[in-house]
């Protein structure tokens, strides 16, 4: 154990954040810059919190098993090299992980029954950069050819994964990307400060060093036939991820100025990419509305914020949570609470004109745009209330109306009754939007996808590519990995499932294999 007092002497503290005005004037890590010596301390009075508990939850709230224990007393002890040992063992990219991950760990710490849980994802970022400084992320040399070849399509997390455990099993591993750069979501669909792309592409030259082979800009089905590449190589692994979204089927959802999440955030990252000067769609001095409750809701937020919107608001139909886990989502759950990102501290800040740098304040005290009492048709499209959450909770979209350039206007919502979901007689509203932004998650790969019909996969009832307990498909030789057969998910999912398949893959071409396989494809999160 680190701190045999720990638990109780210190209190929890995050990674510092950078001043809201600060972060929205840039498209850097909202985080503090990695500052080396100036937050190790800080991160190792965290890490003395762990209770090292005698069966630690937490190991299985993260589907890679990172061995969490381990790592913080190293941490706490000041040896970060073996912390980094332990971390990279079970993650590899725990880069991604420590800066994307909702942390179920922390909800499944001890310390959450009654507590504040450790900071388990700040003690894992700060080991991964440490990890990085320290030299142990050296391109790992395989132990000899295999003399077998593995073609995996997409290169989102999940394939990534996949490629890496690969290569360093002596396969040679060729990573097939129809966007025009590696790294699928993690490149376009992540904005810059949530991961720097600087980041995504230091692991990627290490792969490169590595061994893995990158060809970007080809579509399997297209530029390139399935059976080509299955005829080209021994095995064949599908990591498309699930990027066919959901729609909003309302009326006037034709309009112009009404866009999917994924056709608005990529434009972004391509800005940044110096790709162009200006993204084809943009909210400068635009009032922007926001349809959708999730991370890439917020991903819009914290995009619209950053282009100058007028006002963005965000529409969530799910009412608002509590404070504190309920009953029904009783710990080690994840559960579903009242929780401000960055970019909803940003749109707060800006509003009342605080700092927002300290990282999430107390939410008893965060005011929430449940106005149903109130109208807001005039509203400008931002929160009215100075210090407002900028979301508007239990609200249903009814439809989009226009103006008579055909360009959308206004959107007209009500309150969602809490058990059907359906609009509440009298609580119509309307407000106004230039930028109608539809963020609703996604359903699975793209059901039109030449890869379906090529190799003639069999779909789930969800939608998503069928496969066994192995992860192979009923096609001999093809497997799928990731979002692509789990449905949408977090990114320590894609990655669990991009090792875990590797393990398949290379027990399949070898008849064995000492790859770790820390998930089976009908594991899932832990749920009531």
């Amino acid at each position: 154990m680190a701190d045999p007092k720990g638990f109780l002497t210190t209190p929890r503290q995050t990674w510092p954040r950078r001043s809201a005005a600060e972060r929205v004037a840039d498209w850097n890590e909202v985080n503090e810059v990695y500052a080396g010596q100036r937050l190790l301390p800080l991160v190792g009075r965290q890490a003395g919190r762990c209770m090292d508990c005698g069966i630690p939850f937490c190991h299985d709230a993260c589907p890679l098993g990172n061995l969490i224990p381990d790592w913080s007393d190293l941490v706490y002890r000041d040896n970060w090299q073996a912390a980094a040992e332990r971390l990279l063992a079970t993650n590899n990219f725990p880069e991604f992980t420590g800066r994307l991950c909702p942390a179920p760990c922390e909800s499944a710490c001890v310390l959450a029954i009654d507590s504040e849980p450790v900071t388990i994802k700040s003690i894992e970022a700060a080991i991964a950069e440490q990890a990085w400084q320290l030299g142990c992320e050296r391109p790992l040399a395989p132990p000899g050819p295999s003399g077998r070849s593995v073609a995996i399509v997409g290169s989102g997390p999940a394939g990534l994964a996949c490629a890496q455990q690969l290569t360093r099993a002596g396969h040679r591993v060729a990573v097939y990307e129809r966007a025009d750069r590696i790294g699928g979501l993690l490149r376009y669909g992540i904005p810059g400060f949530r991961l720097e792309k600087r980041l995504l592409d230091r692991r990627l030259n290490q792969m490169c060093l590595e061994g893995t082979e990158f060809h970007p800009g080809v579509t399997v089905g297209a530029d390139l036939s399935a059976a080509e590449l299955r005829a080209r190589h021994d095995a064949l692994v599908v990591a498309v991820g699930a990027t066919c979204w959901r729609e909003l089927a309302v009326p006037g959802r034709e309009l112009r100025g009404v866009h999917q999440a994924m056709e608005y955030l990529p434009l972004a990252n391509r800005v940044l990419e110096g790709d162009f000067a200006a993204p084809a769609i943009s909210a400068r001095d635009k009032r922007v509305v926001i349809v959708g409750g999730g991370d890439t809701a917020a991903d819009c937020l914290g995009t619209a914020l950053r282009q100058g919107a007028a006002g963005v608001t965000q529409l969530d139909i799910n009412p608002r949570p509590g404070e504190r886990r309920t009953a029904e989502q009783p710990w080690p759950v994840h559960p579903k609470t009242y929780r401000l990102t960055a970019s909803h501290e940003e749109a707060q800040a800006l509003t009342c004109g605080c700092d927002g740098s300290d990282g999430p304040r107390d939410s008893s005290r965060d005011g929430s745009r449940q106005a149903w009492d109130a109208p807001v048709a005039d509203a400008p499209g931002a929160s009215p209330v100075a210090g407002a959450d900028a979301r508007i909770f239990s609200a249903a979209t009814l439809r989009l109306s226009g103006d008579p350039q055909g360009h959308v206007a206004a959107l007209h919502l009500a309150e969602a009754e809490p058990a059907d979901r359906r609009p509440r007689p009298g609580t119509h509203q309307a407000i106004p939007a230039d930028l109608v932004l539809i963020a609703l998650g996604f359903c699975g790969p793209e059901p039109d996808s030449p890869l379906l019909g090529e190799l003639a996969l069999d779909l789930t009832p969800e939608g998503t590519f069928a496969r066994d307990h192995g992860f192979a498909t009923q096609v001999d030789g093809v497997f799928v990995a990731g979002d692509a057969g789990r449905g949408q998910s977090l990114i320590v999912w894609a990655i669990a499932e991009g090792r875990a398949a590797a393990a398949a893959v290379d027990r399949y071409l070898t008849g064995a294999t000492a790859l770790p396989a820390p998930i089976t494809p009908a594991d899932r999160p832990l749920v009531v």
